[in-house]
């Protein structure tokens, strides 16, 4: 459906649930953020859209975690689940009901479908041969095992992977494994497994991930993982094991990953049964409703493989569409515990407006899955010049010339030109919230912003309050200025929802997606009042320096006693090396010699610098980050190495041809690259 269709839809919406075994984040509130935005947008339009979401409480790591505590699990995932929900209020998460998997609404729709997977023959069982830790009496995931890597022979890895080099192996290759929770040597143990029969479902899911309920990039991923062939999956797990066990299999329970989609069914049916609605209204195979999952990457595939063969297998309806988003970088990189840019969702609400983030997100938001960074320094500037010095700055200085003058807003619109084009991009403006493409709904309300901020500096009804016989002039002007205020207000209601409120109390009217470009003729405002106050950097360098406490402390607290002391930092802990490439792959780009013929700044670029770069034939114009480490005249004269095959890329300063290499973890700290005596301009880098 698209937002031209009158008759009110009933709406799904989920997000991807968080895990009940630690504190939320940033990267999980980017998605809770992108989905509540989603969820006001519908509500605004007319739309039933209940956001159901819940915690996902059951696991090895849950079970072990609360042993630590000397608590039971119940009483670990219901602290868990409290500072959830506080910090999902904190950032203004509209979510109508948060539940927990541990629920026994859940124990019964699991219980129920699983037994309809076994009635369809989509259930067998096999002896498997695990790691099992002999001290801890219990069989042990890849994760729960440590050892010395087979391939660079570094200390203390992963039973999957190694963080040093990248390379990854199964438990049995490691040198000298250890149970990463007794320290035991693990012994090799046979149990009997359930499996979920996903190769029937092949040809069933080549056709579900093509019908338009992915992003064309995640049905190509999937296509990719079809054509190599699925695989049975392991859906239980042995005792001990916190979860439910599976019926007619003692001593077997779910795997945490069974029953955690089915926590979307289990959060909506406690909702509707509490408000006396039918959930199956929303899941029973013909049902007219709508439904949407927004996740993130990392998890497509149990919700676009496992979770629709399952629900169809079950004779239930699959989702409307999942949405993908990608990660959350933080001033370019992947969140860093060092460096201060691993955020906890408490320590950004002790120091900051949530209302700041939601806007920062949306304006970078789109449909697809790219990943999104978090730039703190753009996040301070783009706060104070959209919202304070653009949209709030609109309303604070045309409504005291409308009070003055009775605080009636004038009859007639006095610029009927510039009013049309809010009123043409309604539609556009509707479209881009519909599809999730934020940035681009953004994009168009800063625009009517700077369209109505430079109409009214030109009007300058300050300098015709001081003329006689120009009141009219002047209420008509200031009057325009509060019904476009409004109209914007209105768009960003889903983004601002507490700033919305303020607004409407100085509006005195409720704001009304539908009717947001008919102008309040005649209507009386009260007194206007700041909306929003300007980020201020200390509040941004003090939420940083909270970051780094919380998680020394965490780390302090996961130390078992007596653990010798760990200090692991520098550019690999920070950064790991990425997933390992081929020789082919790497073969493709071209480095070059290049010499900095010129540098200088770029007007309005914070953190850019305009590079022009010999290669002994021909020049090239590279805008590089690197303006916080160097001044242009310490560059001009240097040799460098710079990417000379990158694609052309269109910036709002120019075309950027190309990239210089540059090591470092940002800011002043970085350092281009610089060749020995000898070098010269053009030559290859091999």
């Amino acid at each position: 459906m698209s937002h031209t269709d009158h008759q009110p839809r009933n709406i799904l919406v989920t997000s991807a649930l968080p895990y009940a075994n630690g504190s939320l984040h940033l990267g999980h509130i980017l998605e809770y953020i992108q989905t509540d935005i989603w969820a006001r947008f519908q509500r605004a339009r007319g739309n039933q859209c209940l956001y159901m979401c819940a915690d996902d409480a059951h696991g090895t790591a849950i079970m072990l975690k609360a042993e630590q505590l000397g608590l039971t699990p119940e009483q670990h995932i219901a602290n868990m689940q409290a500072e959830h929900e506080r910090d999902f209020g904190g950032f203004l998460i509209s979510v109508d009901n948060y539940h927990s998997t541990h629920s026994e609404e859940n124990r019964e729709l699991s219980a129920m479908i699983y037994k309809r997977l076994r009635e369809n023959g989509h259930i067998a069982s096999r002896t498997i041969t695990q790691a099992y830790d002999p001290e801890k009496e219990l069989f042990l995931a890849d994760r729960y095992i440590k050892g010395t890597c087979p391939k660079c022979k570094t200390e203390d890895q992963y039973g999957d992977n190694c963080e040093a080099c990248g390379a990854t192996y199964s438990p049995t290759e490691l040198i000298n494994p250890v149970s990463a929770i007794s320290g035991a040597t693990p012994v090799e143990k046979e149990s009997e497994h359930f499996f979920f029969t996903l190769p029937a479902f092949n040809e069933f899911l080549r056709e579900w991930t093509r019908a338009g309920h992915l992003q064309s990039e995640m049905a190509n991923k999937l296509a990719e993982w079809l054509d190599e062939g699925l695989q049975e999956w392991d859906i239980s797990r042995d005792a001990p094991y916190f979860g439910f066990e599976i019926p007619d299999a003692p001593g077997k329970y779910f795997y945490v990953w069974l029953d955690a989609p089915i926590g979307y069914m289990a959060s909506l049916k406690n909702y509707c049964d509490r408000e006396g609605l039918d959930w199956l209204d929303f899941w029973k195979k013909d049902s007219s409703a709508e439904v949407y999952h927004f996740i993130g990457k990392d998890i497509v595939n149990f919700h676009a493989l496992f979770w629709p063969a399952m629900l169809h297998s079950a004779q239930f309806r699959t989702p409307t569409k999942v949405c993908v988003h990608g990660f959350l970088t933080v001033n370019g990189k992947k969140m860093s515990k060092s460096r201060g840019t691993f955020i906890n969702a408490r320590n950004y609400l002790d120091h900051l407006n949530p209302e700041y983030l939601r806007y920062y997100f949306a304006a970078k938001l789109t449909a697809g899955v790219d990943d999104l960074d978090l730039n703190l320094e753009d996040f301070i500037a783009k706060v104070n010049s959209d919202l304070v010095g653009k949209v709030v700055n609109i309303a604070s200085r045309t409504a005291k010339f409308v009070s003055k003058s009775g605080g009636a807003l004038a009859a007639e619109i006095a610029d009927e030109a510039l009013w049309n084009q809010f009123v043409e991009a309604a539609p556009r403006i509707t479209e881009f919230f519909e599809t999730r493409e934020y940035s681009r709904a953004v994009r168009e309300i800063m625009a009517l912003a700077d369209a109505a901020n430079a109409w009214i500096a030109d009007k300058a009804p300050w300098s015709l309050a001081k003329q006689e016989g120009k009141e009219a002039e002047v209420l008509a002007v200031c009057s325009q200025g509060v019904n476009m205020f409004r109209a914007l207000i209105t768009w960003l209601a889903p983004v601002l929802p507490e700033t919305a409120k303020k607004a409407e109390e100085f509006l005195g009217v409720q704001l009304n997606w539908n009717t947001a470009t008919t102008p309040l003729a005649g209507h009386s405002i009260n007194e206007f009042k700041p909306l929003m106050q300007r980020v201020e950097k200390a509040q941004v360098e003090a939420m940083q320096e909270a970051a780094k406490e919380s998680l020394a402390q965490l780390q302090a607290e996961a130390k078992p006693a007596g653990a010798a002391s760990e200090n692991k930092s520098g550019p690999l802990a920070d950064d790991p090396i990425a997933p390992e490439i081929q020789f082919d792959d790497f073969a493709k780009i071209d480095l070059r010699i290049a010499l900095i013929a010129n540098a200088e700044h770029v007007e309005g670029a914070g953190k850019l610098l305009k590079l022009t770069l010999d290669l002994g034939g021909e020049t090239r114009q590279v805008f590089s980050g690197i303006k916080s480490a160097y001044k242009p005249e310490d560059l001009i004269g240097k040799h460098t190495v710079m990417v000379a095959n990158l694609a052309p890329r269109k910036m709002r300063f120019g075309v950027s041809e190309g990239m210089v290499l540059a090591a470092g973890p940002g800011g002043k700290d970085l350092w281009i690259l610089e060749p020995h005596n000898g070098a010269q301009p053009g030559m290859r880098v091999m």
